[in-house]
């Protein structure tokens, strides 16, 4: 059984919420065949409550970085309202294969089940739920691109599938992308910081987590030269690139 120390990875901690930094190759719950899951952990985190604090949204497995969960009832019922009406601003990093023209725009694509049997698998669809993306690139070579992604909407797969139906998929998608399900680069997809007005008379709550290691060869061919965040070697072996020469990124 895996065992992570969740409280070495906490960005924040309060009386209402806790923003932890998810590592990649970690599912938020348990799935049909059981394994390590986040849930399973989170008894870590209780610091005297009487109960663990739940999930206020997920990240997909390989998806790292801010997540927020509530400490007991009334926090996750504001955290709720607050998702539903897109109250939470969340922003994620990405490594693109390609990229955008642009280096500023919004993708506006509706999204859709594939089909009923495999309900997070996604497509465009005209007909099908709104689903808004606002992108900014921060750096380019090499063939490659590293996007600040921020989603209007919080649809499943939204960003995988806006970025690859775009012309651009995320480096290590083997659903949308071309990565290969077996053996390739992990998800360069990272939720990198969340802005969260849990109390309406207070500033909202804001927390930051560096990009994961195996993310760290590429944003450094891309311009990033900031801190990285471990991912426990038990869930995934970071992958290691050439480095060329390229032109450095934009900074923030």
């Amino acid at each position: 059984m895996i065992s992570i120390d969740l409280t070495a990875r906490l960005l924040h901690r309060d009386a209402l919420i806790l923003i932890l930094d998810k590592p990649a190759g970690l599912p938020v719950h348990a799935g049909p065949k059981g394994g390590a899951n986040l849930t399973a952990m989170l008894d870590q985190l209780r610091f005297g409550l009487p109960k663990p604090p739940e999930l206020a949204h997920r990240l997909d497995k390989d998806t790292s970085g801010c997540l927020i969960l509530g400490r007991h009832a009334r926090p996750l019922r504001t955290l709720n309202e607050l998702f539903a009406k897109g109250g939470v601003e969340k922003t994620y990093w990405a490594v693109v294969e390609g990229g955008p023209a642009e280096d500023v725009g919004l993708i506006d694509m509706p999204i859709a089940r594939r089909s009923p049997e495999r309900g997070w698998w996604m497509k465009p669809a005209e007909d099908g739920l709104p689903a808004q993306t606002d992108f900014r690139v921060l750096g380019r070579g090499d063939g490659l691109t590293w996007l600040e992604l921020k989603p209007r909407t919080g649809r499943t797969h939204q960003l995988r599938l806006h970025c690859a139906a775009s012309g651009f998929p995320i480096v290590g998608d083997p659903i949308y992308g071309s990565a290969p399900r077996e053996g390739g680069p992990v998800l360069h997809l990272h939720a990198r910081a969340v802005t969260v007005p849990i109390l309406p008379k207070k500033p909202p709550v804001t927390a930051e987590a560096p990009p994961p290691d195996h993310m760290q060869a590429r944003l450094a061919m891309l311009g990033y030269d900031g801190p990285i965040s471990p991912t426990p070697p038990e869930l995934i072996r970071p992958v290691v690139v050439e480095q060329p020469t390229v032109r450095r990124g934009l900074r923030k």
